[in-house]
C-alpha cells in the first residue's frame, strides 16, 4: 500500500499559480501510474493529468493542456502539479492517485486507482 500526501492548495485571483505536490511513502514513479484528479462540489471526480514513466506516457485533460504541468521528482517521492493562468472553473478539490497494475486505457478513470491521498482545495476567485 503507497501512503499519498498532498499539500499546496489555497486560494488564489484569477490568473494566478499554484503548484501542488503529492509526497508518496517510497519511490514508485518507475512501477506505478500517477495522476492527479479533481472534483468540484455537486460535481463527479474528473481527470487532469496522469504520468507513467514504465509506460512512457503523459496526459492532460484538454480543459488544462495549456497551462497544467505533471512531473516527478524521484530523489524526493514527490509527484507535482504546477497549474498556470487559473480560472474560476479549477476550483476544487485536487486528488493525486496511483496505481501499479492499471492499464493505460483505464488510466483516465479514478475508479481504477487504489492509492488515493486526502486532497487539497484549490479555490480561485474572480
Amino acid at each position: 500500500q503507497v501512503q499519498l500526501v498532498e499539500s499546496g492548495g489555497g486560494l488564489v485571483q484569477v490568473g494566478g499559480s499554484l503548484r501542488l505536490s503529492c509526497a508518496a511513502s517510497g519511490r514508485i514513479f518507475s512501477d506505478y501510474a500517477v495522476a492527479w484528479f479533481r472534483q468540484a462540489p455537486g460535481k463527479e471526480r474528473e481527470f487532469v493529468a496522469l504520468m507513467s514513466r514504465r509506460r512512457g506516457v503523459t496526459r492532460l485533460a484538454d480543459s488544462v493542456k495549456e497551462r497544467f504541468t505533471i512531473s516527478a521528482d524521484n530523489a524526493k517521492n514527490t509527484l507535482y502539479l504546477q497549474m498556470n493562468n487559473l480560472k474560476p472553473e479549477d476550483t476544487g478539490v485536487y486528488y493525486c492517485a496511483a496505481d501499479k497494475t492499471i492499464i493505460l486505457s483505464s488510466m483516465f478513470d479514478w475508479q481504477h486507482y487504489d492509492n488515493w491521498g486526502q486532497g487539497t482545495q484549490v479555490i480561485v476567485s474572480s
